[in-house]
């Protein structure tokens, strides 16, 4: 989907580029208009985990999606990046075998995700899923660990969602029927060292 088009369902968002390099189009994304529902200061310092917990405590349920903003400074985070694939293109847990990881010391910044409920297991990963670009805009990634300090917390209820699957034939062809739920779940969750 063009970037125009993402545009047209959401200002906020997450998501990879096509073949996972710079290019106009996103082979997948996560985006809605952002209009929270919650916003908390979180004072005090807090690893992956404890906010994690911190922002469950916040839910009213667990039955529906939320988007949550993060805007803190960071003792530390690191981050992935995978690079460009080509075809035939390989698993995702092949892709992040190749991933460059990034460590930042007190860097401030904005985490920007989603949590999604159990029961949307093997249409996305349940959780969290939050990717991180820093204040300057010239760093960022895909969360692994992270280590706050202070932060503003903001969370959007979006209790309903729309679905595009792709139309190409490579799509429509494709035998999914063999992905490894936990392989995944090990690879996009990656709750890190708990620092």
């Amino acid at each position: 989907m063009s970037f125009k088009e993402l545009a047209m369902h959401g200002d906020f968002g997450i998501g990879t580029l096509d073949d996972l390099d710079d290019s106009q189009e996103a082979p997948f994304a996560d985006v809605t208009f952002f209009e929270p529902d919650q916003k908390n200061l979180f004072n005090g310092s807090a690893n992956q985990t404890k906010l994690q917990r911190y922002l469950e405590d916040q839910m009213p349920s667990k039955n529906i999606f939320y988007a949550i903003r993060i805007d803190g400074t960071f003792d530390y985070i690191k981050t992935r990046s995978v690079p460009a694939q080509d075809r035939p293109y390989p698993t995702l847990t092949e892709a992040v075998a190749h991933q460059s990881v990034f460590e930042f010391i007190n860097q401030s910044g904005t985490i920007v995700g989603f949590w999604s409920p159990a029961y949307a297991n093997g249409m996305i990963v349940p959780g969290y899923h939050f990717h991180f670009l820093n204040e300057n805009r010239t760093a960022g990634g895909h969360v692994l660990d992270f280590l706050l300090k202070n932060a503003s917390v903001a969370i959007d209820y979006t209790p309903q969602f729309l679905m595009v699957l792709p139309e190409i034939k490579e799509f429509l062809q494709a035998d999914l029927t063999g992905a490894d739920q936990a392989e995944l779940q090990k690879v996009e969750s990656n709750p890190g060292k708990g620092r």
